[in-house]
C-alpha cells in the first residue's frame, strides 16, 4: 500500500521554511551575530518550563553536539551576551544566563522576526496545511 507523494506541495513547504530561515540568518548577521548564536539566545530564553538553561539542554534544543554547544556558549560569553556559571550542587553542569546586552539583542531580533512572521506566516501556514492534507488523503 503505497502513498502518493506530492513533490510540489512538499517542495513549496520546504521553500517557505527556507525563506523564513534565510530571513532569520540575515537578521542575525545584520545584528552582528551568527545565526546559531541568535538561535542559542532564543533557546536559552525560551526553554520549556522545568528545563534548566544548561549547555546540554541548549545542545539538545539546537540539535548540535555538546562540545559544539560549549564552544558556542564561550563565544556568546566573550561577546557579553550570556554569563556562564557552574551549578552549585553539580559543578560539572554549566548554566547559561542572558546578560542585559543579550536580553536587549534578543528583544530586537524577536521584534523583527515577529514582523516577518506577520507578513509571511500565512504562506508558511498554508504550505504546512497543504502538506498535512496531502499526507492525510
Amino acid at each position: 500500500m503505497g502513498h502518493k507523494i506530492d513533490y510540489k506541495t512538499l517542495a513549496d513547504f520546504r521553500y517557505q521554511i527556507r525563506r523564513f530561515l534565510n530571513f532569520s540568518e540575515l537578521a542575525a548577521r545584520a545584528a552582528q551575530i551568527e545565526p546559531q548564536q541568535h538561535q542559542a539566545l532564543l533557546a536559552i530564553k525560551g526553554l520549556p518550563d522545568g528545563l534548566s538553561p544548561t549547555v546540554g539542554a541548549i545542545a539538545e534544543r539546537l540539535q548540535i553536539h555538546h562540545h559544539s554547544a560549549v564552544g558556542l556558549s564561550k563565544r556568546l560569553e566573550s561577546k557579553g551576551l550570556i554569563q556562564r556559571s557552574r551549578r552549585a550542587r553539580d559543578r560539572r553542569e554549566v548554566l547559561l544566563l542572558l546578560t542585559q546586552a543579550g536580553e536587549k539583542l534578543l528583544r530586537e531580533l524577536t521584534a523583527v522576526h515577529q514582523e516577518e512572521l506577520q507578513a509571511t506566516g500565512p504562506q508558511l501556514l498554508k504550505a504546512l496545511k497543504n502538506v498535512i492534507r496531502t499526507k492525510a488523503s
